[in-house]
């Protein structure tokens, strides 16, 4: 191998993955592509928020009565999706639950620790191969049943580098990694069992950061001879600029695009991030505060549904992110009428599917969807015809109603700070509080106390402002000190504004 070097720790099992040949394979996504991500990611940065609106360059695209290719077999019925790390008894669990597919995370679920980057490889090869097991340390042995979901992988985003595997100096794209060891390794296994090498893409903010995409699936598929068009590829749609670009986002990725899926926690810390000093008519209230039925919410996924079903593309609803107590069932009783009520309004909003982040969820999101579809896979004859998409909708942040509060602003402060703390620490799903938080959700926690700050909001409740001195008492009295404090403090806190919290804590571990 010429100029490929791994530096990152030993991983048990990591010679099946890191093969001389798998290493060339990712070489040559990355000396291909590196360049043009990287003027993709410099392209972020000249984004203007006043200037969010449908594309005139592309209208033709959005006019046009183009439709994406026909779904395989086992993705036409998406109806329940758990998602998670690659964990390996977490995976078999997944594996077992009875959703219809399993989300693979490899990103915000995740940490890029080099033991989880490679051993969620692993556990992917034993996964696409039927043979991953667990034994516990009580002696319970895990195994994959007779069924299992389909497994769709989730990469890590473009912004996100892996410095474990440098290629000619320097580190390499931590997306054509994931996605490259992946598909070198379980392409052919997964079409030999009846399946596919099946993505998730997240975080994209253009249709050229999707045609990217479809460039590296083109060239792995004509490396390893595999057809073209035997990828397929579901995107996230969890960034503001993202959602002014579904029709050209799918067109771009046609011969690959399985759907689009409404990132709702992402995409509530995009608008943040986008619109972070853009006045107060761009101030949420607080973050429970802001569901899904707050008008520009409902602007977003209903023109989701349309867009995708207009193509004959899935739209797959968000992601219900309750963890069930084992001792408070009133708590449980509560969220689950809460959780139930989401689905049913995806269900009827012509959703084909939606999210659960726990397999208890998995009967009660079942449930619903199977009252609507019956014994049909999907809704991709629900055409959405009603809906009219509407640039002002999109951005319009009034109507939602709540407030900014004292309890706002500790409910940001203590999830942010136990989250990055538990990120460090090597986890990227954290069970706090009742609900799996991840990255998404964390970078809304510390970009709304970023801007809040910065923006000198008052509390509703105790019209104190809301300034760094005030988030350090807050910080104080509920105790936290150490690494996961200096770090929030620091995305939260300082005058620039860190674009992802993963970039400076991703500095911080091994």
């Amino acid at each position: 191998m010429s100029d490929v070097t791994v530096s990152g720790p030993s991983v048990e099992r990591s010679d099946e993955i890191l093969t001389a040949d798998a290493l060339e394979f990712v070489a040559l996504l990355h000396r291909r592509f590196a360049a043009t991500r990287d003027d993709l990611l410099a392209r972020r940065a000249t984004r203007r928020p006043q200037d969010f609106d449908f594309l005139p360059e592309t209208a033709a695209i959005r006019d046009g009565n183009w439709r994406v290719a026909p779904a395989p077999a086992d993705l036409t019925d998406r109806r329940v999706e758990i998602t998670g790390p690659t964990e390996r008894k977490m995976m078999i669990n997944a594996l077992n639950s009875g959703a219809r597919v399993w989300l693979a995370d490899l990103e915000d679920a995740n940490t890029p620790h080099w033991r989880n980057v490679i051993g969620g490889q692993v556990n992917l090869v034993d996964a696409a191969r039927g043979t991953a097991s667990f034994t516990n340390p009580d002696g319970r042995v895990y195994e994959l049943g007779a069924k299992t979901a389909t497994t769709v992988v989730r990469p890590r985003g473009w912004h996100l580098p892996e410095r474990h595997l440098s290629i000619d100096g320097r580190p390499a794209v931590g997306a054509l990694v994931d996605f490259g060891l992946h598909f070198f390794h379980n392409a052919d296994a997964l079409l030999r069992k009846g399946s596919g090498p099946y993505y998730y893409l997240p975080k994209m903010e253009s249709h050229l950061e999707a045609r990217l995409w479809n460039d590296v699936f083109v060239t792995a598929q004509d490396a390893l001879s595999i057809p073209r068009g035997t990828v397929r590829a579901t995107v996230l749609i969890e960034t503001i600029p993202a959602a002014f670009e579904m029709d050209e986002i799918l067109y771009e990725l046609r011969a690959h695009a399985s759907g689009l899926n409404a990132g709702r926690w992402d995409y509530l810390f995009s608008i943040i991030k986008y619109f972070r000093d853009a006045g107060p008519a761009y101030v949420l209230p607080d973050r429970a505060d802001v569901t899904m039925t707050a008008p520009f919410m409902r602007a977003y996924t209903e023109l989701l549904v349309h867009t995708c079903h207009r193509r004959g593309a899935f739209a797959m609803g968000g992601m219900a992110a309750f963890i069930p107590s084992r001792r408070d069932p009133d708590v449980n009783e509560r969220a689950l009428a809460k959780v139930r009520d989401d689905k049913l309004r995806e269900a009827g909003d012509g959703f084909d599917g939606s999210w659960v982040a726990h397999p208890d969820l998995v009967p009660v999101c079942a449930q619903v969807f199977d009252d609507v579809l019956g014994e049909r896979p999907n809704q991709l004859d629900r055409l959405r015809d009603d809906v009219t998409p509407d640039a002002k909708a999109l951005i319009d942040l009034h109507g939602v109603g709540g407030a900014v509060t004292s309890r706002g602003l500790r409910a940001n402060v203590s999830v942010g700070v136990r989250y990055l703390q538990s990120w460090l620490d090597g986890n990227g799903a954290a069970a706090i509080d009742n609900l799996m938080e991840d990255a998404a959700t964390a970078e809304i926690s510390r970009s709304q106390v970023w801007q809040w700050v910065h923006g000198g909001v008052q509390l509703a409740d105790t019209h104190d402002t809301v300034t760094a001195e005030l988030v350090r008492a807050v910080l104080d009295e509920l105790g936290f000190t150490g690494t996961a404090r200096d770090l929030f403090e620091q995305v939260a806190l300082a005058d620039d504004f860190a674009t992802f919290l993963t970039l400076p804590a991703y500095e911080l571990i091994d």
